[in-house]
């Protein structure tokens, strides 16, 4: 994809100017990135602007975006994004999500699931697991708890572009999303069963932040949703093994 066909732009919603990148054009695609903030164009995302377009923000509080003052929980985000896809004018899109990105996904999806032409969870937060617990990435530290998430810590780019300001902000507003409860909704896995809508649920096999029975558990509350497991993989299976997710992402939303 050539790189002239990206944007880089400020949508304004509920008072807040977020950052907004955008390439390739179609379908909509909304990614919702992570604790470690927006990582930019990354394979995955590449691959799926050459037959969409995909929309990528930089979360409110997090990286150059401003944050509304009544943002505080998860919850608040996601009725935020269903605002942003109304401002831009979007009336239905494939979300995709991993982790904390997941899980705004998810509140987005119980909330309007009339939004959504498919929806993707990447090991996501926001249901306990059946067995195991979330890591606690407060306990462990921004440190420990990439080196659990991922092997190649070089494949979080992100980190070489931001100072170090923007990213204790990034810290600050991730503990304010998701501290109480701790990465969950205790409402959210009950509420799934409203969501019709094709659901891909892509887990890495190693993940050591978020037990493979989280997924198991959402998989089997949603009546259009599936499991994929992906070998030798952690908890960042789109970032590390983007040749095996892509294609399972292409057939999901039906990209050619």
């Amino acid at each position: 994809m050539p790189e002239n066909n990206r944007s880089e732009d400020y949508v304004e919603v509920g008072g807040a100017k977020i950052q907004m990148l955008k390439s390739g054009s179609g379908s909509a695609v909304l990614s919702l990135h992570s604790i470690e903030g927006n990582l930019g164009w990354l394979p995955y995302l590449d691959a799926l602007s050459q037959s969409a377009c995909v929309y990528a923000p930089t979360h409110p509080g997090y990286g150059v975006s401003e944050r509304p003052d009544r943002l505080e929980t998860i919850s608040d985000l996601a009725r935020f994004y269903l605002w942003t896809l109304q401002k831009l004018g979007i009336e239905k899109a494939h979300l995709i999500g991993g982790f904390m990105g997941g899980w705004i996904a998810a509140e987005m999806a119980v909330m309007c699931p009339q939004a959504l032409d498919s929806l993707t969870l990447i090991g996501t937060a926001g249901v306990r697991p059946k067995q195991g617990e979330i890591a606690d990435i407060f306990l462990l530290g921004e440190e420990r708890t990439t080196s659990l998430a991922i092997e190649d810590a070089s494949l979080l780019t992100a980190a070489a572009f931001e100072d170090d300001s923007l990213k204790l902000r990034g810290r600050e507003m991730t503990t304010r999303l998701c501290w109480k409860p701790y990465m969950h909704d205790p409402s959210l896995l009950w509420l799934l069963a409203r969501v019709e809508a094709p659901t891909l649920i892509i887990w890495g096999e190693h993940d050591r932040i978020v037990p493979i029975s989280a997924g198991e558990r959402i998989a089997e509350a949603m009546p259009n949703a599936r499991l994929e497991v992906i070998a030798g993989a952690g908890h960042l299976p789109h970032i590390e093994k983007p040749a095996e997710v892509v294609p399972l992402l292409r057939e999901h939303m039906g990209l050619a």
